[in-house]
């Protein structure tokens, strides 16, 4: 709807929502002629113009009602549409291809309308966080800050595709969210109960993958299931995957207020803390990083899969903190913003690990944790520590002392080793969120028995002996594996846990998930081009686990466990060599791990020193 008609509605009295003003169903032209439904809040009773907070989502525009009549009750227009092709709007869904065109084309609408003072903020979380970085890649006009939250980024290194490894967390999104759900073909009843049904049998589905064109139900939805296909095909961090590149195209990133916030346990957190590093050097606008103890999306809880971190963990108030933070650059309000947390510092983490680990009333560990305020990220002031693999399962930081040392396992891919917790999204009844003890049971559908992973053959596990002291481990991980296969393509995983010793209250101790990572070898030497192994021969790999803020207390280990596999987190590797997503054999793997003089297989830890805490 052009100005001038959404003006005359306004005016003639919209439908009023207690003090707020709805303008629903706007279809907002871009320059290829698509129109993106639209609805527009403004406070009821105004005087002078406004500044606008935008939320372009796939959602549902509707079920931003909540959020929208707080931000228009306190002065602000709200705008709230659905992205290309979902709900609402017209054109044909791509995933975050067109949405930094499209968001480009919805500002300098919004910049049109009577109301408008020129200013625009951003909100969001999870694709919708992604929205908000495609928007400030694309410079777009009147963008004055944003707070891109558990935000989609860098999809081709530690997100969707995940040093070469696919993450089924976006297979489960497409099976059970995307094409089900606000697809152009799910108008259709009859197609939506085919797709509704689809989504009920995932589980069965995701056991007969890979993924062909027209042999699924998804084929009634076919630019999602052109999507899912070529995403699972291709490993390549290449311009596949490069709308929503932050690291590499942080030159091109408006020149704004930025707030970055995510989590321990959310499944972007490791492009988060990428993008706070990328975004510090290349913009002069204050860029601010907040990293709690959660779950994608999770800022108002304090406690995540079987661990509590303490009531001051969540963010009691989800929009109050962003109204201060739309306050300050948007009308220019001196407010905490710079003064006070938290706001105080450019970064803030919580250090998970400072609790009793008791149960608390509803069963949960009492892992605990507190804020801290910091100037940086990484510390500097942590000493990068590596802790070697060693022969029997020992995990220390002496230089193995063995001229040739090495660990076997075999990986049958119709096995995989069980995902249990982690850093996860959008994984509703395939994947557990957050910090779990690595034990299955009937909470664990692909592992019902109540049996600890370090029980299976295909599981190395390596640890310290108790520590003597309390040892924070705070920055970014990474595993150096040296490694060898019979097999010419075969992946391996790296799980960092923080043991708990038995305990009147957990008899048989707590092994709880800390952070997670994996490499397919053939992306072992560039996640550009792919390399197959010769079998037998002994390469070096990095491990990239997601980052962390962890107070390993005294009387607990530090362990390390490498294997092959974590399903369905990660897609399975069938150890063939074929095309990815493209296989019709598997082979069952016989990988070794050295741990030797010459080839000192290690974790390295960025431990903050005791007294600088």
């Amino acid at each position: 709807m052009p100005a001038l008609p959404l003006l005359l509605s306004l005016l003639a009295g919209a439908p009023a929502e207690g003090d707020v003003s709805v303008e629903k169903d706007v279809l907002v032209p871009l320059r290829d002629g698509v129109r993106l439904a639209t609805d527009v809040y403004l406070p009821a009773e105004r005087s002078g113009l406004l500044p606008a907070i935008l939320a372009r989502t796939p959602y549902n525009k509707n079920g931003d009602g909540g959020n929208a009549r707080y931000f228009a009750s306190r002065g602000y227009a709200y705008v709230a549409q659905d992205t290309r092709g979902r709900y609402g709007s017209e054109g044909v869904w791509r995933f975050l291809n067109d949405d930094g065109r499209d968001g480009f084309d919805a500002a300098e609408w919004i910049l049109k309308q009577p109301w408008s003072n020129g200013k625009i903020g951003t909100i969001g979380t999870s694709y919708v966080g992604g929205t908000q970085h495609a928007l400030a890649l694309e410079r777009a006009p009147g963008l004055a800050t944003a707070i891109p939250v558990d935000a989609v980024s860098n999809m081709g290194v530690q997100s969707m595709r995940n040093a070469g490894a696919f993450e089924l967390r976006f297979w489960n999104w497409i099976f059970s969210i995307g094409g089900p759900h606000g697809s152009r073909g799910s108008r259709d009843p009859a197609t939506a109960q085919a797709l509704l049904e689809m989504k009920e049998n995932r589980r069965s589905y995701l056991a007969r993958l890979p993924l062909r064109r027209g042999t699924t139900p998804l084929k009634l939805v076919p630019e999602y299931e052109d999507w899912l296909v070529e995403a699972m095909r291709h490993g390549a961090d290449d311009a596949f995957w490069d709308h929503v590149d932050v690291i590499e195209h942080a030159d091109r990133y408006k020149d704004i207020p930025v707030y970055l916030v995510g989590g321990w346990y959310d499944s972007w957190a490791g492009n988060t803390t990428a993008n706070f590093r990328a975004l510090s050097k290349a913009l002069e606008s204050p860029v601010y990083l907040i990293m709690g103890p959660w779950i994608h999306g999770g800022q108002g809880s304090s406690s995540h899969g079987q661990v509590s971190f303490g009531k001051d963990a969540a963010i009691p108030d989800p929009l109050a903190w962003r109204l201060e933070w739309y306050d300050r650059w948007l009308k220019g309000i001196e407010n905490k913003v710079g003064k006070e947390p938290p706001f105080k510092t450019r970064v803030r983490i919580f250090v998970m690990g400072t609790g009793d680990c008791r149960k608390d009333a509803l069963g949960l560990d009492r892992h605990g944790g507190s804020w801290r305020d910091e100037d940086e990220w990484p510390l500097a002031r942590a000493r990068l520590t590596s802790y070697y693999l060693q022969a029997g399962g020992g995990l220390s930081t002496d230089l193995p002392s063995a001229e040739r040392s090495s660990t076997q396992l075999t990986f049958d891919p119709k096995d995989p080793v069980p995902t249990i917790g982690g850093n996860i999204s959008s994984g509703d009844g395939i994947l557990l969120q957050g910090a779990w003890d690595q034990r299955g049971g009937k909470h664990v559908w692909n592992f019902p028995e109540p049996v600890p992973l370090s029980a299976r053959n295909d599981v190395l596990v390596f640890q310290t002996a108790p520590l003597e002291a309390d040892l924070e481990v705070s920055g970014e991980l990474e595993v150096k594996l040296w490694a060898s296969s019979s097999c010419p393509d075969t992946d391996f995983t790296a799980k960092l846990i923080d043991v708990h010793p038995p305990s009147p209250d957990f008899p048989a101790g707590f092994d709880m998930f800390i952070a997670e990572g994996i490499v397919r070898a053939r992306f072992r030497e560039s996640l550009l081009e792919e390399k197959l192994m010769e079998p037998g021969r002994v390469y070096p790999f990095t491990i990239r686990l997601y980052p962390t803020s962890n107070v390993f207390k005294a009387g607990h280990r530090i362990r390390v466990d490498i294997s092959s596999s974590s399903f369905p987190r990660f897609d399975v590797n069938p150890n063939t060599g074929e095309p990815l997503n493209d296989h019709r054999r598997t082979a069952v793997a016989t990988n070794t791990v050295h741990h030797d003089r010459e080839r000192p297989s290690r974790i390295v830890l960025p431990v903050v020193p005791r007294e600088r805490r």
